[in-house]
């Protein structure tokens, strides 16, 4: 297996499932109805929607970042904003994180592995470490996410 598959591959196993840890990012948020998306139970922690929209923000930012831009989000693209809590806005902010998580995956698997030690544009950091780095982040938010599903409100 190329090191580009095998990057491919963690990326589908940490957010589809079949992960080495445990529950991948979307068997976590199975089940999860807006209301329990959007509430607090931990007060000082980033409800599950806005976790949601953090993830697929920066799936989207690394995507762009391979394709040669410099780029980053501000405070408020971070977490998005939730705005209205209803089931078509919840659905649309899972099928936009699915969206970029796939265009991330196509992204990688016709990279050339040459590419792998390239520089991000604007970062001291290669594209290796920064995909690596994008699975790590997946599975803490991951984490974070079945933590306050488990969590009562």
């Amino acid at each position: 297996m190329s090191q580009i598959d095998l990057i491919v591959d963690q990326l589908k196993r940490a957010f589809d499932g079949e992960a080495w840890h445990g529950p991948a990012l979307m068997e976590i948020l199975d089940g999860i109805d807006a209301k329990r998306a959007a509430s607090r139970p931990v007060s000082a922690a980033h409800s599950i929607w806005e976790l949601v929209l953090h993830v697929g923000a920066w799936e989207q930012v690394v995507t762009r970042r391979m394709k040669g831009e410099t780029l980053t989000l501000t405070d408020e693209q971070n977490f998005g904003h939730v705005g209205q809590v209803n089931e078509e806005n919840w659905r649309r902010a899972i099928q936009t994180l699915q969206k970029n998580h796939s265009d991330l995956v196509s992204a990688v698997a016709s990279l050339p592995a040459s590419r792998l030690t390239e520089r991000v544009p604007g970062k001291d950091y290669d594209l290796l470490f920064m995909l690596l780095g994008t699975l790590q982040h997946v599975a803490y938010h991951g984490g974070q996410i079945a933590l306050i599903k488990r969590s009562r409100f």
